[in-house]
């Protein structure tokens, strides 16, 4: 059982207090009346009719059960109930600015927690090594970067933003689309003076694949439609559901792998093979419309953008371009080598 700690006034003595509390815009009018010294100079002052404030202060006055004003030709004078209650007013008016000015920090704080899911390979390779950027730019912010293989479902709020490669079906969720990524084969130089390298989907078959798996279903279907009356048992040597390790194995002869055209951009010391791949992805961006307008979220939103920007990065563009183009194409600031260098091989 947990103790319950109030802090301020008891909640039976809140409840008491505010079930006949007068409304602030009341208030505020009986204030505007005291410092303009007349019902009219007030009506003026707040762009209302004179019998609109008349109406306003007589709410005002059963709220709060006195007589707060004397009216003769001279104009409204206070009476002493009337006075005792300016200072509780404008005390009320120092909290509503109190208020209002916590509400702008708060909305404008570039502070705070943000989570960003994406699939596990564009998170290992592509933002990862980008967030410093955004890191320098928003200190304050915190990145709960969450890299996974199964897609995050923003309208669960399993995520505040989320990056795919199919378009999500949720339909109360802003989605914005960042380019396309293109697939190829890739081997290392050790593989292909081991093995040769295969010309064609039916030379390939001779050879050994690693493959990088999220879905059992999706990956069987995808590799029997690259090749069609062959089973995996047949040509796959390895499997794995990460990334990086995919890499490696490829990049160390385990076998061919397939990876992003952006490979050799980062470095990646494996060779594209000119060989037909039917596969590329959509690369989507999700996000709920109300973490939309919260100032760090709108900020993420913008840079994510900017980091799939296919006019910046070429190999996000939606027509293919050959790893071995790319370096030509890109003319942006040198990107972070995660594989110790950028690859000549093949070239």
């Amino acid at each position: 059982m947990h103790l319950v700690v109030e802090r301020g006034v008891p909640l039976e003595e809140r409840k008491t207090m505010t079930a006949g509390l007068p409304d602030w815009d009341a208030a505020r009018i009986f204030l505007e009346v005291v410092r303009c010294g007349s019902f009219r100079s007030a009506a003026e002052r707040l762009a209302l009719s004179i019998n609109a404030v008349r109406r306003r202060i007589n709410d005002f006055e059963r709220q709060t059960g006195a007589t707060l004003f004397t009216r003769d030709v001279h104009g409204a004078r206070l009476t002493e109930e009337g006075a005792l209650m300016v200072s509780a007013v404008e005390r009320m008016e120092a909290a509503s600015f109190e208020l209002l000015r916590a509400s702008d920090g708060v909305a404008n704080a570039l502070s705070g927690e943000i989570r960003v899911a994406v699939t596990e390979g564009l998170g290992t390779f592509w933002l990862a090594p980008r967030l410093v950027e955004f890191q320098q730019s928003f200190p304050n912010i915190l990145v709960d970067l969450h890299c996974a293989m199964r897609s995050a479902d923003v309208s669960r709020h399993e995520a505040d933003v989320a990056i795919h490669l199919s378009r999500p079906a949720a339909l109360d969720v802003k989605l914005v689309r960042l380019g396309r990524m293109h697939m190829m084969f890739f081997a290392s130089q050790k593989y292909l003076e081991t093995h040769g390298a295969p010309r064609s989907l039916d030379e390939m078959r001779r050879h050994r694949l690693v493959l990088q798996v999220a879905d059992e279903a999706a990956a069987k279907e995808a590799f029997e439609s690259v090749f069609p009356g062959s089973t995996q048992r047949e040509l796959v040597i390895m499997k794995t559901n990460v990334s990086s390790a995919n890499y490696w194995a490829v990049a160390n002869g385990a076998g061919i792998g397939v990876f992003p055209t952006y490979a050799l951009a980062l470095g990646g010391n494996i060779i594209p093979l000119d060989i037909e791949l039917p596969w590329s992805f959509d690369i989507w961006l999700s996000y709920h419309a109300t973490s939309g307008r919260i100032p760090r979220v709108r900020r993420m939103l913008d840079w994510l953008i900017e980091a799939f920007n296919p006019a910046k990065y070429p190999w996000f563009r939606d027509e293919f371009i050959h790893p071995r183009e790319l370096k030509a194409v890109y003319m942006g600031a040198p990107l972070t080598h995660l594989f110790g260098g950028f690859s000549t091989e093949g070239r």
